[in-house]
């Protein structure tokens, strides 16, 4: 774990707690990792106050667990936990899309379609998957601060949030990420061209896409495990 480099622009507890929830939802601390405050402090060179009050906001989050004796461990996250998240995510990214087509401004229009290139781009040269994975987060994020909807954006940063780690974790076929390009500039043009109700359509049609894999990935996996 690298040490933490110190900012300016926020508090040491929050790089502390930015930190360590890229960890998490990145992989790099897989679940059931038991969270020391001590080895934490030790290894991210910080005091103990800040690592306590990062693991409780990440409890909060729902990406660790705290139990009694046990302590503080990082959270499971199951395929039934990510067929729950894109229940929401679909009604949720469809409105933001609807939105965002109604609301966009040129100058945004040009950023969308800026960003919906540089995955491709990225795509095309490289299967860098924490960068296409976080260029994939920036296009459904752009579209969310067009929707110019503050509450809807933290709601749907939150579920979003829930879906990277699981993205980190089981995401491996590339095949997935060639048709999420397909599906993103026909979310962008519709919403560019102000088309509301094909926007939402288009963005449904994508968390279903998303979901479906999931699925699929679990009974591979179950087909796996009894296998075993």
């Amino acid at each position: 774990m690298m040490e933490i480099q110190l900012k300016v622009q926020k508090p040491l507890k929050d790089l502390v707690y930015l930190e360590l929830k890229h960890k998490i939802l990145t992989g790099e601390i897989v679940s059931q990792t038991r969270l020391m405050e001590i080895d934490l402090s030790e290894k991210m060179n910080v005091s103990r106050t800040p690592i306590r009050e990062a693991i409780k906001r990440l409890a909060d989050d729902g990406l660790v667990k705290v139990e009694p004796r046990r302590g503080a461990y990082v959270a499971n996250i199951s395929i039934k936990d990510m067929l729950d998240v894109f229940e929401v995510r679909e009604d949720m990214e469809g409105f933001v899309a609807k939105l965002a087509a109604q609301r966009i401004t040129e100058e945004e229009k040009e950023e969308l379609r800026r960003i919906a290139a540089e995955y491709e781009e990225a795509l095309a040269k490289t299967e860098d998957k924490e960068n296409i994975i976080e260029l994939d987060e920036k296009f459904h994020n752009y579209i969310v601060s067009c929707s110019g909807n503050e509450t809807l954006s933290e709601l749907v940063k939150y579920v979003q949030e829930l879906s990277l780690r699981f993205r980190y974790l089981y995401y491996n076929d590339y095949s997935l990420y060639e048709s999420t390009a397909e599906q993103h500039n026909r979310i962008m043009e519709a919403i560019n061209a102000g088309r509301a109700e094909e926007a939402r359509t288009e963005a449904d049609a994508h968390v279903k896409a998303l979901k479906e894999f999931v699925f699929e990935l679990g009974k591979k996996m179950e087909a796996m495990s009894d296998g075993e």
